[in-house]
């Protein structure tokens, strides 16, 4: 403990210094002491020092304490801490449980003794908030490899293990006599152990038990378990609950979950029985041990940090009960509503976490005003080969009012492919140069960053009067007053000498618009005067990349834009630092794909028709998942079905291979190919998910459909009907599971990438739809993004209490801060 007792002495001395007005560390000194306390406290062996450490530490509130009362308050943390010093070891012997001869945590084990009968009438006492953080080798049978398995699963202490909610609940709730069974799973009965003994099934070293209550006699079988001969024993009265299964005219259970039936409440049968995610080496009837005996201690060491209010007015659980409730329910509506409060603080947290974001960026300095120039905006108009539709209208002039704003734009355009983004896009670009500033529009990849430098300055070759081509860049006369406009690509797989001098040209103010990929938020790039930027499929970029874009310029506005449709609801909290525009109507003209999920068998039929489509002069795209072969996962990889449909299927036509091990210039090389009409058929990974457009393409086979999710088949299909001609979608699955089955159904019927967007949702579990991790957000655990309910209410809260007290200043809300700066530590506004 002596290197955490000088850090504590160094911190206390320079509070002193400073008046004691609880200014030496960010965050107050109760901050510090959360963060410290786990630290100090792994150097106290004996545990009744380590539970009067946990007490006091609990216990002290300086913030709260008056400004007289400080200075002693101080002295006494120091004797304190000094006095524990003196006694304290430099291991950890301290283990929180009192049983003796238990067998490591990482080998299936003999049944706990747990009351049959529930013991809410008798509650654990409740161990100071800081334990915590105490680590999970504290406990009995956690070795330091038993952690390093939990640490793969993002457990490490006491707070970890109460949030590792279980993946689903099994019934074994409703028992049931012996004669009453039949064939199936999920059947619990209570009987006794008549005999008990070792037996080799098959050659597999097993136990068998006969067991029987008043009204017959069963069989049950444990396979590979023979330890278990000498754990149960004749007269003892089990649970037992698990599958029942007919065998030789006789019904056994199989490996069924199994307890001695005590005194003691039950935790592997008889009840809803938590099923845990888990890794290799950890043993689900061990874990589920260890989670009964940590939510019974430490559940109740929570600190429910929701406001009265929103827990009255939402009828909310109280965490505590919410957390106990979520692990070992005592019926389902009581696991109903714990996992309601617990998804509800998930999207609440993450709701609060955006807003603030929000402020902090727009309020961190002010952005430039950039007004439109009507007439310049009308000349683009005019000059497109197409009207825009009143949802592009409808955007644009959203852009354009932010953009005429100091507080800078964060905005999320939305809108499917095709619907006309980067139309949209482009004009507010002019705006920004016109008016003096830089542009930088940022794609995912090299593919769609150079689909969009084509795309743009074709758009601006209608516009300008006159067009110069450099060695690294275009420029366009006549767009904007008195001088070119200019244009450069900028992508990382360039030879270094022309990216070393396009920065150049960007940093000295000769690049009015630079488009590319990462490359432009790296170190070496500098802006001159970067007023706008605009990032392009938005789920593919985290909250850091935007940020660093940000940095590059005087808080330039931001529009982000992405053809993967998002409902609303979802689009407002995951993306809530962002305001939404969203392109809801299509060009006129765009034709339906016509999409067909075929069998494995169907397989020729498919072959048949892509040569009718050939023979008529079109195109077609096969996507498989993967580049190569893997054993791990049996899937067509492209480079084998290239070769297959080269040499077998297609000889007489002509055949490109693109994937993302290819350099730019091999893919530039293909695509060019492709898209001259020189390739019948382009054999593609996912790349060409986004930035491909070929109008000539009218057919689409998509190989191992089942592996890819809805908004990105939806993606994949959009690279055809891009013409004049009817366009089809074929899908083929080998042995779709039955969500890939439902996912197959859907995207054979919809054409609406909104409506898709919305079954994808409730075909995805807890967790991720596309943007979590990738976004900075926190990850969820028990709310599902589908919750549209709770996800309304949750940003209606988060909205309210944003607006009434945004620094939680309160006395009310102390609990609710101290919790969201743990959970957000990276939101400035915070802390």
């Amino acid at each position: 403990m002596s290197q955490s007792l000088e850090k504590l002495k160094a911190v206390i001395s320079l509070e002193k210094k400073k008046g004691c007005l609880d200014t030496a560390v960010i965050g107050g000194l109760d901050k510090f002491l959360a963060n410290w306390a786990p630290e100090a406290s792994a150097g106290i062996a004996n545990r009744t020092q380590l539970s009067r450490f946990n007490q006091f530490i609990g216990a002290f509130n300086y913030a709260g304490s008056p400004a007289a009362a400080r200075p002693a308050a101080l002295d006494r943390l120091i004797e304190f801490a000094e006095e524990l010093e003196a006694a304290a070891k430099v291991t950890v012997a301290s283990k929180l449980s009192p049983e003796s001869g238990e067998p490591d945590f990482t080998v299936a084990e003999s049944a706990p003794k747990y009351r049959r009968k529930p013991v809410s009438a008798k509650k654990a006492a409740t161990p100071p908030v800081s334990s915590l953080e105490l680590p999970v080798t504290a406990f009995k049978g956690v070795s330091d490899a038993t952690a390093a398995k939990l640490k793969k699963l993002g457990i490490e202490n006491v707070r970890d293990l109460l949030y590792h909610f279980p993946a689903r609940h099994v019934d074994y709730s409703h028992t049931a006599r012996i004669s009453s069974l039949s064939p199936g799973p999920d059947q619990t009965i209570v009987a006794n152990v008549w005999e008990v003994r070792p037996t080799t099934p098959g050659g597999r070293r097993s136990t068998e038990a006969i067991l029987g209550d008043e009204t017959g006699n069963i069989r049950a079988l444990w396979f590979n378990n023979p330890y278990l001969a000498r754990q149960i024993k004749n007269g003892d009265r089990l649970v037992i609950s698990g599958r029942v299964s007919a065998w030789k005219g006789m019904l056994v259970f199989e490996s069924p979950e199994w307890e001695k039936l005590e005194e003691k409440e039950l935790v592997h049968t008889g009840r809803l029985v938590p099923v845990y995610p888990l890794t290799a080496g950890l043993y689900p009837r061990a874990l589920r041990k260890l989670m009964k005996e940590v939510v019974d201690g430490f559940a109740p060491a929570l600190e429910d940090y929701l406001p009265a209010d929103i827990k009255e007015r939402r009828r909310l659980a109280d965490l505590p009960q919410s957390v106990a409730q979520a692990h070992f329910p005592a019926h389902e509506p009581s696991y109903n509503a714990a996992r309601m409060r617990l998804a509800f603080d998930e999207l609440f947290f993450l709701q609060l976490g955006v807003l603030a974001r929000k402020r902090a960026w727009q309020h961190s300095q002010p952005a430039a005003s950039i007004t439109a120039d009507q007439a310049l905006l009308t000349r683009f108009v005019d000059s497109l080969p197409f009207k825009l539709t009143g949802a592009q209208r409808r955007s644009l002039d959203e852009i354009l009012a932010d953009l005429k704003r100091t507080e800078a734009m964060s905005r999320l355009l939305q809108g499917e492919v095709g619907s006309g983004k980067t139309v949209v896009a482009t004009a507010a670009i002019l705006m920004a140069v016109n008016a003096g500033f830089q542009a930088a529009f940022m794609a995912p990849t090299e593919i769609l960053a150079e689909q969009h430098f084509c795309s743009v300055t074709a758009m601006l070759d209608r516009l300008a009067v006159q067009k110069q081509q450099g060695e690294h860049s275009v420029s366009y006369f006549g767009i904007v007053p008195d001088r070119p406009l200019t244009v450069a690509l900028l992508i990382g797989d360039a030879k270094e000498s022309g990216k070393s001098a396009v920065r150049d040209l960007v940093r000295n103010g000769g690049i009015d618009l630079i488009i590319g990929t990462h490359a432009l938020i790296q170190k070496s790039m500098k802006f001159k005067r970067l007023g706008m930027a605009v990032i392009d499929e938005q789920h593919r970029f985290g909250v850091e990349q935007r940020q660093s874009l940000r940095q590059k310029g005087s808080n330039p506005h931001i529009l982000v834009m992405t053809a993967t449709p998002i409902p609303r609801t979802l689009a407002l909290t995951l993306y809530g630092d962002l305001d939404l525009s969203v392109i809801d109507e299509l060009p006129p003209g765009r034709q339906i794909i016509k999409t067909r999920w075929l069998k494995p068998e169907q397989r020729g039929s498919a072959y048949a028709f892509i040569k009718k489509q050939l023979a008529m002069k079109q195109q077609a795209f096969i996507v498989c998942p993967l580049v190569e072969e893997s054993e791990a996962v049996q899937a067509r990889a492209a480079k084998a079905e290239y070769e297959s449909l080269k040499m077998e299927v297609f000889p007489e036509y002509r055949l490109g291979l693109l994937h993302g091990r290819l350099t730019a210039a091999e893919k530039d090389s293909v695509m060019g190919a492709f898209k001259d009409g020189k390739l019948d058929i382009l054999v593609s990974t996912p790349v060409i998910e986004v930035g491909i457009d070929v109008p000539n393409a009218t057919v689409m086979l998509i190989e191992s459909a089942d592996r890819f999710g809805l908004s990105q088949l939806h993606q994949f299909r959009g690279r055809v009907g891009r013409g004049t001609e009817q366009s089809y979608c074929m899908l083929l699955a080998e042995n779709p599971s039955e969500i890939a089955n439902a996912r197959l159904e859907v995207i054979e019927k919809t054409q609406d990438g909104f409506i898709l967007a919305e079954e994808d949702l409730k075909l995805r579990g807890p967790g991720e739809f596309f943007g979590t991790r990738q976004s900075g957000l926190p990850d969820l655990k028990m709310a599902k993004l589908s919750d549209v309910p709770i996800l309304e209410m949750a940003r209606e809260e988060a909205t309210r209490l944003f607006a009434e007290d945004p620094k939680l200043q309160k006395p009310e809300h102390r609990a609710l801060y101290k919790e969201l700066i743990r959970i957000w530590p990276q939101t400035g506004e915070w802390s």
